[in-house]
């Protein structure tokens, strides 16, 4: 019998390859550049935090943990976030530990999203947030943001916003541009939202890493935001540990409920101990409260450096990346430029153009300086040779 098996399997994500975040790590390594393209620090955590996954480690924290979480990390993240923002989550029922915010934001759009909906984005956007969409049946509507403010057009969202419209994503402090919503942004959002039938998912992964005393506004702050929004986290972005891909999600009771069936057939649990020793490591505030500070030096030191060359730039607001614009320099596009500074100085950046659903390209890229300081000495001097 001839077998009628072809081995060719129709993709679900068709138009979707290897992320820019693989190609321009994996340049940079060939070539031997400096990486300040993927958004990962070249230095180790914290010392006493490696000492506490150890500890955690040796006291027998190494089957699974709890699906939702070890409690005493949501017991810490619950307190975190009272003391923070004077917002109140059950860690029982309203706290859920993640394999990182990628796959909180996953399970949240998985939660929401059904066949037929529109989810609005505010590009230029990360790229996890669109093939999620497209594997539930979703469709992606985009709210274009250009430099150099990347404020969102309240206009063009209420125009955006149709009865099928499900889901808007909210990115702040915003990858790849910097930019940290204002509490006028929040009310505007809240005002669009409030006699719809509209969730909201809030990557706020950067939540710690604000420049220039400017308060942050969590959209848990706004009750008619909080109340149908499901809150991303991470502890890789705010402790230094991105490989420990550990994050979580706060949401009201009956969206977490519903978020939790998802996320126990994504990942069930997430490792053990490194959530015991997170738990232990919270009980300071000092950890998490002084990193605005600690990158605003990397910020501004990087800044200074680039002020000598022909780059120009409005300094990041928060996050760990600065966006330049090089249409001082050359007509290139992105893309080509960034190839060709990681070849030719040894400097691998991320284009912006990447982020864009239309790969619009404003002459933009994108550096990060979560980075420690020779290295990134190094790549500014390299750069202002252009």
């Amino acid at each position: 019998m001839v077998s009628s098996f072809t081995g060719i399997l129709p993709s679900k994500l068709p138009t979707v390859g290897t992320t820019i975040f693989t190609v321009m790590s994996k340049l940079a390594a060939d070539t031997g550049a400096l990486n300040l393209s993927q958004g990962f620090p070249n230095f180790n955590t914290d010392a006493k935090l490696l000492d506490l996954v150890e500890k955690a480690m040796r006291q027998g924290h190494n089957q699974y943990a709890p699906m939702p979480g070890v409690p005493v990390l949501r017991e810490a993240i619950a307190r975190k976030t009272s003391e923070v923002y004077g917002v109140n989550y059950h860690p029982d029922f309203e706290v859920t530990v993640t394999t990182g915010a990628t796959e909180a934001i996953f399970a949240a759009i998985t939660t929401v999203v059904r066949p037929g909906d529109e989810v609005l984005i505010f590009e230029p956007a990360y790229d996890s947030y669109v093939p999620a969409i497209d594997l539930n049946g979703g469709t992606p509507v985009y709210v274009t943001m250009t430099p150099p403010d990347y404020a969102p057009d309240w206009a063009q969202v209420r125009e955006k916003i149709t009865d099928r419209t499900r889901l808007i994503i909210v990115n702040t402090p915003q990858n790849p541009t910097g930019r940290v919503w204002t509490a006028g942004d929040l009310a505007q959002l809240a005002d669009l939202v409030r006699d719809r039938d509209i969730y909201l998912v809030a990557d706020e992964v950067y939540e710690h890493i604000v420049f220039d005393g400017r308060a942050y506004h969590s959209l848990m702050s706004n009750p008619t935001l909080q109340e149908r929004t499901f809150i991303c986290g991470s502890f890789g972005k705010t402790f230094h540990t991105t490989g420990w891909k550990i994050g979580y999600c706060l949401a009201p009771k009956e969206l977490t409920a519903e978020f939790r069936k998802i996320h126990q057939f994504v990942t069930f649990s997430v490792m053990t101990p490194m959530q015991v020793a997170l738990a232990e490591y919270l009980q300071e505030p000092e950890h998490y409260l002084s990193l605005s500070a600690f990158y605003q030096r990397k910020r501004d030191l990087f800044a200074d450096i680039l002020t000598a060359s022909r780059f120009r730039f409005k300094l990041a607001e928060g996050t760990f990346f600065q966006t330049v614009s090089y249409a001082d320099i050359t007509d290139e596009p992105d893309y080509d430029l960034a190839i060709r500074l990681t070849h030719e100085i040894g400097v691998a950046a991320i284009p912006v153009s990447v982020f864009y659903h239309n790969l619009d390209d404003y002459r933009i890229l994108r550096f990060c300086f979560a980075k420690d300081d020779e290295m990134l000495l190094r790549a500014g001097e390299r750069l202002i040779k252009l």
